[in-house]
């Protein structure tokens, strides 16, 4: 607010359109009200810009000091024309801009819940609180991402108070972007100094989403002092963190809850700290099954495989070994090429269905291989 009016209330300066000024009222007449703006002359708000304003301007009275938006510097009458609505505005998003240049936390209130999130109020413009910005702790975690379920979670929390920070503001919207998300990330940066990647850590699955699976863990002795010292016991006792699809078995996984069950007591490795968050691995605890797989296998081997999914791109084949349990599973792609058409290889293979497949290429490093149907 101080910068606004210094840009405004230079003495040496006449106001102009669109610059915020201060004033005292000195008259009130039915549908206009007069403020004094010193040197500058007479301002008026009057019209619409009385009637936007009319609720506010009821409670004010002559010798009230009054904020207000320059819209015209000289109407027919020679007054200033003023917008108490429009100033308000101003101001709230110049307060606004400063809490989110310091990274203050605010409370809101959460008055409606969407599919995408949770809508409220700050400083009386419509705010809003992605699925994506809340915290681990809120995030609705259902399976599969039904978005009615979603909601479902998202309604629990309407009349609730959340503390947030300013992540976005649009002026010509009027709404401010907010995130819980990034509150929590303050915290949780000086909670996982004490950790680093490659530790080892034992906890349980809290949730599982389309992406993946949460884990918490309890925090480590030492992190739990030095947390204890910070917050005089208000800090989190868990830490939450990610184990993404692609880390929960060397597999190709399409379903978490395939892995791993809500309540499951499981170890994970962390594979990495940024920005407060911590994502896990399980596949890293897990023996690499293409590990030395080329001693096994050449291209050009003739191979039992069962179908294990169809999509756009071809059939994922597990690779059975000559001999039962001699290694691990490992998936190899028939490529739609080898088809055609996506109508041809869904007529042709069969979900759970075994072949004989050729090795076409084998890549060890990349985890790939790549297969031709052996026609019989």
């Amino acid at each position: 607010m101080k910068e606004i009016l210094e840009k405004a209330n230079h003495l040496s300066k006449p106001p102009k359109v669109g610059e915020i000024v201060e004033g005292e009222v000195i008259g009130m007449e039915k549908a206009s009200v007069f403020v004094d703006l010193g040197p500058w002359g007479t301002g008026i708000i009057y019209g619409r810009e009385f009637f936007d304003a009319k609720e506010k301007l009821k409670t004010i009275k002559i010798g009230d000091k009054v904020f207000a938006k320059v819209i015209d510097l000289e109407n027919e009458e020679g007054y200033i024309e003023l917008s108490i609505a429009s100033a308000g505005k101003e101001i709230v998003l110049e307060n606004l801009r400063q809490k989110k240049e310091k990274g203050e936390t605010v409370k809101v209130k959460i008055l409606k819940a969407n599919k995408g999130g949770l809508v409220c109020e700050i400083e009386g413009l419509d705010a809003f609180l992605p699925v994506s910005q809340l915290s681990q702790e809120h995030y609705p975690k259902v399976e599969g991402g039904d978005t009615t379920r979603i909601l479902r979670e998202l309604q629990n929390f309407i009349g609730k108070e959340l503390e947030v920070k300013i992540l976005n503001i649009l002026p010509h919207a009027g709404q401010v972007i907010l995130s819980e998300k990034a509150r929590e990330a303050d915290e949780m940066k000086e909670i996982l100094k004490n950790y680093k990647i490659g530790d080892k850590v034992q906890g349980e699955i809290t949730g599982l989403a389309v992406f993946g699976a949460f884990m918490k863990f309890p925090l480590s002795s030492k992190a739990s002092q030095k947390e204890k010292g910070a917050s005089a016991g208000k800090g989190k006792e868990i830490i939450e963190g990610l184990i993404h699809i692609s880390e929960l078995d060397w597999k190709i996984v399409e379903d978490p809850s395939d892995v791993v069950k809500v309540g499951q007591k499981v170890k994970a490795q962390i594979i990495d700290i940024s920005n407060g968050k911590v994502s896990l691995s399980l596949k890293a605890l897990k023996k690499d099954p293409w590990e030395g797989i080329e001693k096994k296998y050449k291209k050009g081997d003739i191979v039992q495989g069962k179908v294990t999914k169809l999509n756009p791109f071809g059939a994922f084949v597990e690779i059975l070994p000559a001999v039962k349990h001699a290694h691990p599973s490992i998936q190899g792609l028939c490529h739609i090429s080898e088809f055609g058409s996506q109508n041809k290889i869904q007529d042709v293979l069969k979900i759970e269905k075994k072949y004989s497949f050729e090795i076409l290429t084998l890549e060890p490093r990349e985890h790939r291989m790549s297969l031709r149907l052996v026609e019989k």
